[in-house]
């Protein structure tokens, strides 16, 4: 049930949006660590599976029959497909890339919706969400670093991720106004991981020491909560006000990378991370502010 839009329900959907990018970032940083030993596609099923158990034992207490509860099952089955692809492309790419990089060009993804919207929903960009989108992808362009020695082609690959995550997004919010936030996250990831096991249980390796399966347990605990919780903000308060709190996933991943993996973000990173970040605030800012102009003349 979507709530009010008041200042206190407001408050809650930052608060519920700021756990679930620790949450994530969390879910990146792990999913890191396991695929330096293990193969791509069993971390991404055990990821995956671990959420499905560990989301199922927490949430089936409270929600029963909320949590197998749909409106539209091909909605269900379409997040379930994009949830597969977009996990196993961010796991796949992050053996190769640093975490901070990674979110810079993933935090690319308001720009791109902007995009998506115009086309999809048939919104009218004006000169100044023009100017924003461009700068947005010159951000992106310095963190990637195209025909330098810095360039991976996994790079690519996130960038392709960022655009599927894009439509995700859209598709959440259009399933956040009618289904219910446990049975989103429980079945998108249910889906999910029938869809990867085939390819993790070919070559499959068991893991070999206890910190494997804490991380295992880690990933899993971090991405169905991170995922139900994100859901549920979006009950509290709209995608606007939301938006611009989603940028600190940017500073928990670079601190993971530092902790973990030694990594520090060059200037280039830095920059094109800071570009991204305030093109994407200036999106989010123009659009509440056309949402205000909409309400008062309503």
């Amino acid at each position: 049930m979507w709530r009010d839009d008041t200042a206190h329900n407001r408050r809650i959907g930052i608060a519920l949006v700021a756990l679930a990018m620790a949450l994530f970032s969390t879910v990146d940083a792990s999913a890191k660590w396991l695929v330096q030993t293990l193969p791509v596609f069993e971390v991404v099923w055990l990821r995956l599976l671990a959420h499905v158990v560990i989301s199922s034992a927490l949430l089936a207490p409270t929600y029963g029959y909320e949590l197998v509860r749909v409106g539209d099952w091909r909605l269900h089955l379409l997040r379930a497909l994009m949830f597969a692809v977009m996990t196993a492309l961010n796991i796949w790419a992050l053996q190769y890339l640093q975490l901070a990089t990674v979110g810079s060009i993933m935090f690319s993804t308001p720009i791109l919706i902007a995009l998506l919207s115009a086309w999809w929903l048939r919104e009218r960009i004006d000169a100044r969400r023009w100017v924003a989108i461009c700068a947005g992808f010159g951000g992106v362009l310095l963190v990637v670093g195209p025909g330098t020695q810095a360039f991976h082609p996994a790079v690519l690959v996130i960038c392709i991720n960022a655009a599927i995550y894009a439509a995700f997004n859209l598709l959440t919010r259009r399933m956040a106004a009618t289904e219910s936030p446990a049975a989103v996250q429980l079945l998108s990831a249910a889906g999910a991981t029938v869809l990867i096991a085939p390819f993790a249980l070919m070559n499959w390796e068991w893991p070999g020491s206890w910190q494997q399966w804490i991380l295992v347990a880690v990933c899993g605990f971090s991405g169905g909560m991170g995922h139900y919780i994100f859901a549920k903000a979006h009950r509290h308060a709209t995608a606007a006000t939301l938006g611009p709190f989603l940028y600190q996933q940017m500073l928990y991943m670079a601190i993971w990378g530092w902790l973990l993996f030694g990594h520090v973000p060059d200037i280039f990173i830095v920059c094109g991370a800071a570009i991204v970040v305030a093109s994407g605030l200036y999106l989010f800012w123009l659009q509440a502010r056309s949402d205000d102009v909409l309400c008062g003349s309503a």
